[in-house]
C-alpha cells in the first residue's frame, strides 16, 4: 500500500472483529496489530460499549496510548491520543420525561417476556445510547450462547424493537442489534457513523471499517456502507488478520 501511515486510518469494531465475545484481546493478536500494523496506519477503535467495557477487552487503560482514536458508544465520546475531546448526552437530546417513559415502558415489556432465563441488568445507559438486553446483561457465557441461539429461532429481540418503534413512533430513535443479546437505542444518526463527524476533515485519504454487525439493522450496518469508509466484513479477529495481511502485503 503506497499512502503513508497518517494517512491511512483503520477503525475497528470488538466483538468477532479484534477479540472472542465479551473476551480480551489474544496476545498474539495484539502484538500482531501494535508491531506489524501501526507502523503502518492510524488506529481506531469505535463500538457501542462504554469506555470501561473497552478497558476489559483491551487490556486496560493502554488502549488509549496504542489507538490513536477510540470512540466509545458510537462515538458519541470522542477520545483522541488519550484525551477526551468531546462527548454529548443522551438524556439531554431527548429530555427527562421523555427518556423516563421509555426506561419505563421497555422494563414492563422485559418483564412479561417469557424466556428460557433472566438475570439483571436489563437497561444500560451510557452517555450516548441505552443498551436494552431482555435477558440480562449479567448472565454468564454459556447463557450468553444459549440465547442468542434462542434469539435467531425466536426473534426476541427483533420483534422487540418492532413493538418500541411503534410504541415510540414520534421519537426519532434508531435501534440496532449488537453482540449476542442486546441491542442499542440511541437518536437518528448517532450510530457508528457519528464517529466519522469527529475525525479531523482531509486528513485520511483511506478510512477502513472492519466489524461484524454489517447487514441492515446490524450496529455497524451504516459505517459499514458510508461513503467515507471501505468496509470490511469480518466474524472474528482472525478474518481481521487475514484482511490486514492481505491489505499490507504482509506474510
Amino acid at each position: 500500500m503506497s499512502l503513508s501511515r497518517d494517512e491511512i486510518l483503520l477503525l475497528f469494531d470488538i466483538d468477532n472483529t479484534l477479540t472472542l465475545p465479551r473476551e480480551a484481546i489474544c496476545d498474539k493478536f495484539e502484538s500482531f496489530l501494535l508491531t506489524k500494523i501501526k507502523p503502518l496506519a492510524t488506529l481506531g477503535i469505535v463500538t457501542g460499549a462504554d469506555l470501561e467495557k473497552i478497558y476489559q477487552q483491551m487490556n486496560g487503560k493502554q488502549v488509549l496510548k496504542e489507538f490513536e482514536f477510540v470512540f466509545p458508544e458510537n462515538g458519541i465520546v470522542h477520545i483522541e491520543n488519550g484525551c477526551e475531546v468531546q462527548k454529548s448526552s443522551f438524556s439531554e437530546k431527548l429530555g427527562e420525561e421523555v427518556l423516563t417513559d421509555f426506561i419505563n415502558f421497555t422494563l414492563r415489556y422485559i418483564a412479561d417476556l417469557k424466556l428460557p432465563f433472566k438475570r439483571g441488568t436489563f437497561i444500560e445507559y451510557r452517555n450516548g445510547m441505552m443498551n436494552i438486553a431482555p435477558t440480562g446483561r449479567q448472565c454468564s457465557k454459556e447463557e450468553r450462547k444459549i440465547f442468542h441461539e434462542y434469539d435467531n429461532q425466536h426473534q426476541v429481540r427483533t420483534n422487540m424493537i418492532r413493538d418500541l418503534k411503534e410504541k415510540f413512533i414520534d421519537l426519532d430513535l434508531e435501534y440496532a442489534i449488537g453482540g449476542q443479546i442486546s441491542f442499542d437505542v440511541y437518536p437518528k444518526g448517532w450510530n457508528k457513523s457519528f464517529c466519522l463527524s469527529r475525525l479531523p476533515s482531509d486528513k485520511f485519504k483511506e478510512i477502513h471499517f472492519f466489524g461484524d454487525q454489517t447487514k441492515p439493522g446490524g450496529n455497524d450496518y451504516e459505517i459499514y456502507e458510508h461513503p467515507m469508509t471501505i468496509g470490511h466484513h469480518v466474524n472474528s479477529y482472525k478474518d481481521t488478520e487475514r484482511i490486514l495481511k492481505e491489505m499490507f502485503q504482509l506474510d
